[in-house]
């Protein structure tokens, strides 16, 4: 099932998108001959990671949280999001750049920072390091929603995983790990990290100890590890819970949210893209339609178009980029449904109301009530979708309900065609570039 590829083909992958930080990194085969060995040079890097690329849309594209009109569809350039859009079993990659390279290119500048760290034995370097594995740890988290299948323990040592590069020497031999070592991988930045990281840094936009245990709750939550996810999303609760209260927003701005409010963890955003642009991606209606009047989330999270078309303004960055951000809000609702999958399920009530309470008209919000484990989890998630839209983890709620069985098939009707993506298809591994799996050999995700 492994295969490996040479460093002229991973080489070929990456584009290093960081130039003019004081030369650090040269166009130079191997980036290690003229990377920094002095801690603030490193620390300079990570602190510019928006640089290196914003985190993938691919996903975003391929869940149901979105529609766009035949009109639009048809004058959309980018022949790779279309296929992406309609579930096609392989995906032409664009001619520039993709969700592969960009996230390739990240993790390897993330490696380079690792390297010198240990490489020149720079002191005081644990903040720094820190920083690096939860960054590094973050895109494989999110690649690994993209191109791979679901984390299913009876079947993670065989399903194929990511390339796990983690040494910046392009000499070095790459191939698929399982699913399972990619997890593994991710675990062991995030539990390293957290153990490195203060409880908060002097700025949100460098990963805190927070941030690296917020990531290592929604990594047991994909894993289906419910008892976990509870634990880390309240350790990170533990060292902050503050959060928006929705009625001292104004529903009538462009932009209810602020870049950075007191929710947000560690902010990131996505990459643009047409499918996902503010007046393009419309909202289905029975999304719409799930929120109660007096819920404050539908008038800040949504506006009509001249057609009455439901469009999102609710974006965590605080314009119409969209957010990958990692918030506060998700992480209540991380410990409401861990708490809910693993039986304690009043506990869980208690957590999801905590959060609802602040997206409520003042006095009109009624505590949710559950009477089995079953019915916490449906209200639980229910919540969790109407609160998490656009915020990238739709795509990956959709692969772990399926493989428990919740039997969810989404379609789009597109000039005419209905697609149809059935539960648990292995299209919910998005196919890689075919220029990669033609460069490097490695081999393609099953259809």
């Amino acid at each position: 099932m492994k295969k490996y590829f040479t460093a002229t083909a991973f080489a070929a992958l990456m584009v290093i998108p960081l130039m003019g930080c004081r030369d650090f990194l040269s166009e130079k085969s191997d980036s290690r001959l003229s990377i920094p060995d002095q801690l603030e040079d490193n620390q300079a890097i990570v602190d510019r990671y928006f640089l290196l690329g914003q985190y993938p849309n691919s996903a975003e594209i391929s869940a149901d949280d979105i529609w766009v009109s035949d009109a639009d569809f048809n004058t959309f350039p980018n022949e790779s999001e279309k296929r992406l859009y309609t579930w096609k079993p392989d995906y032409v990659s664009l001619a520039v750049s993709s969700d592969w390279q960009t996230t390739y290119s990240k993790i390897n500048i993330y490696n380079n920072v690792l390297f010198n760290l240990e490489h020149y034995q720079i002191p005081q370097a644990e903040n720094v390091r820190g920083q690096a594995l939860v960054l590094r740890a973050a895109a494989y988290l999110e690649a690994a929603q993209i191109w791979c299948l679901a984390y299913n323990p009876a079947t993670a040592a065989k399903d194929l995983g990511l390339p796990i590069r983690l040494d910046p020497d392009m000499n070095i031999p790459s191939f698929r790990s399982s699913v399972e070592q990619t997890y593994r991988q991710i675990l062991s930045d995030l539990l390293t990290a957290a153990e490195l990281l203060p409880n908060d840094q002097i700025a949100v936009s460098r990963p805190s100890k927070r941030t690296a245990l917020g990531l290592l709750a929604r990594t047991y939550l994909f894993m289906g590890e419910y008892q976990k996810a509870a634990q880390y999303a309240s350790a990170a609760l533990a060292i902050k819970n503050e959060l928006l209260n929705f009625n001292a927003l104004n529903p009538g701005s462009t932009n209810p949210f602020l870049p950075i409010h007191t929710e947000i963890i560690f902010p990131l955003s996505r990459v643009n893209s047409p499918f996902l642009a503010a007046t393009k991606a419309k909202i289905p209606q029975s999304i719409y339609d799930s929120y109660e009047n007096n819920d404050l989330r539908k008038q800040m999270y949504f506006r009509l178009d001249a057609s009455q078309n439901v469009l999102f303004k609710g974006n965590f960055s605080g314009g119409t980029a969209r957010s990958a951000s990692l918030a506060t809000d998700e992480l209540y609702l991380t410990a409401a449904e861990g708490h809910a999958a693993s039986g304690n399920y009043t506990e869980a009530m208690v957590f999801l109301n905590a959060l609802l309470i602040n997206r409520w008209k003042t006095g009109t919000f009624i505590p949710f009530t559950a009477t089995d484990a079953q019915s916490a989890l449906q209200i639980i998630r229910k919540e969790r979708r109407k609160e998490m839209l656009f915020r990238g983890v739709r795509w990956a709620d959709l692969k772990r309900y399926n493989r428990e069985g919740a039997g969810i098939t989404i379609s789009r009707i597109v000039n005419g065609t209905t697609f149809v993506l059935p539960p648990n298809d292995l299209r919910y591994a998005v196919a890689l570039p075919e220029d990669i799996i033609q460069m490097t050999g490695m081999p393609q995700n099953p259809r």
